[in-house]
């Protein structure tokens, strides 16, 4: 699936994640998603490609299909939530 290979890229998730609520600049964004220049370049050329991030004035944002598939990913993560604080009490 060319979804789950591009979500399985290095920094992927993390950018859809840390673009959640508002735009960020290119530093912002590597500092928030703690990834190296090239590696964020690159990724944000993938995602760009996909049209799930866009490029505009204040910086980096999800478009509508980013955000229709944060929307998707959110379930995930409330599991993920719940699964670690299981873990933590085992």
């Amino acid at each position: 699936m060319a979804l789950l290979d591009l979500l399985g890229r290095r920094g992927a998730l993390r950018l859809i994640w840390e673009l959640r609520q508002d735009a960020l600049t290119f530093r912002a964004l590597q500092e928030a998603a703690d990834l190296n220049p090239s590696t964020l370049n690159a990724r944000l050329k993938d995602l760009r490609g996909a049209r799930i991030v866009t490029l505009g004035d204040q910086g980096y944002s999800l478009t509508g299909e980013g955000d229709n598939l944060l929307n998707s990913i959110l379930p995930l993560h409330a599991w993920a939530e719940q699964w670690a604080k299981d873990a933590d009490q085992t």
